[in-house]
């Protein structure tokens, strides 16, 4: 019972990282119906700016602590929410009445030119990431732990979650994107401006994705250009998972596949821990295409 608690907080934490993600897939997948490929290297971004901003800091917030992880935190998911609108201002807005699979190549291409940018930019080889708060049990049961790092990944993500839901549920500017998420043509008529709510929902999504690509290197602090790759096709995994276009079913979505993925990989069939999530797709897909959380849509020919 003790390491199945063991590995059930450890599933919580990765699942939380995989939630973060999942989020910002499945909000612009509400309001745009397209899938952000570039979202998993935002990500990637969010951890190389915690990486430089470090040693930028004060000298008083230069020393592991709470100071240093939000700073850091705050910067990161600014930055990227920045860099998220750039894209979609640059990439995807002129495309917007385009096919649906033009927007999809593009997101690709997108995705590759953050990628080897990354690499012509921060380098090809991994860099450690700094310790940004000594890691070390807060509490102990036995052979059970839980860590600093992995209450900060909890809090944080259930913390980004409610301000999530009160964006989207109690503010105009989440009406909004309600509505435009329900009929975009309608909400252009009601006086909507479409394209700054677009724009606004892919800020937020970035943020998200910012904050996670820190909370990840807390954890896994090796990182490299390409570290966005896995754990960006996971959390589509995630939201599909939990009901594409549904931010209570991705949340949910990305803390199953990672207590899934946990407890795969430390049971004997280790070696197929990355294949369970692409397996659970295939079973979404075939079983129930909507999701634990998502409602069927009919279409009207």
């Amino acid at each position: 019972m003790s390491e199945f608690l063991q590995q059930l907080i450890n599933g919580l934490s990765l699942g939380a990282i995989f939630a973060l993600i999942a989020l910002g897939y499945t909000m612009v997948y509400g309001v745009l119906r397209f899938i952000n490929f570039a979202h998993g290297d935002v990500f990637m971004i969010g951890a190389f700016i915690g990486f430089y901003v470090v040693p930028k800091l004060p000298a008083s917030l230069q020393r592991p602590g709470f100071g240093e992880f939000a700073t850091v935190m705050l910067v990161a998911m600014i930055l990227c929410a920045a860099l998220g609108m750039l894209i979609e201002r640059l990439a995807y807005r002129p495309l917007r009445d385009r096919p649906k699979l033009i927007v999809l190549i593009t997101a690709i291409g997108v995705s590759l030119f953050l990628e080897y940018s990354g690499q012509l930019i921060f380098g090809a080889n991994p860099k450690y990431f700094p310790e940004l708060i000594a890691d070390q049990p807060i509490a102990e049961l036995g052979t059970l732990s839980l860590t600093i790092n992995q209450a900060l990944v909890l809090s944080s993500t259930l913390l980004l979650l409610v301000a999530l839901r009160f964006i989207v549920m109690n503010t105009k500017i989440g009406t909004a994107m309600r509505a435009v998420s329900n009929n975009p043509q309608a909400a252009a008529l009601m006086g909507i401006h479409v394209s700054r709510v677009i724009s606004f929902t892919f800020g937020i999504g970035s943020a998200l994705a910012g904050a996670g690509g820190v909370l990840y290197a807390m954890n896994y602090p090796s990182i490299e250009p390409l570290m966005g790759i896995m754990p960006g096709l996971k959390a589509f995994v995630a939201a599909v998972l939990g009901g594409i276009g549904n931010l209570p079913g991705a949340a949910l979505g990305g803390f199953v596949l990672g207590i899934t993925e946990t407890f795969v990989g430390a049971s004997s069939a280790s070696n197929y821990r990355d294949a369970i999530a692409f397996a659970i797709l295939i079973a979404i897909l075939l079983f129930k295409p909507s999701g634990i959380l998502g409602k069927t849509e009919v279409e009207k020919v």
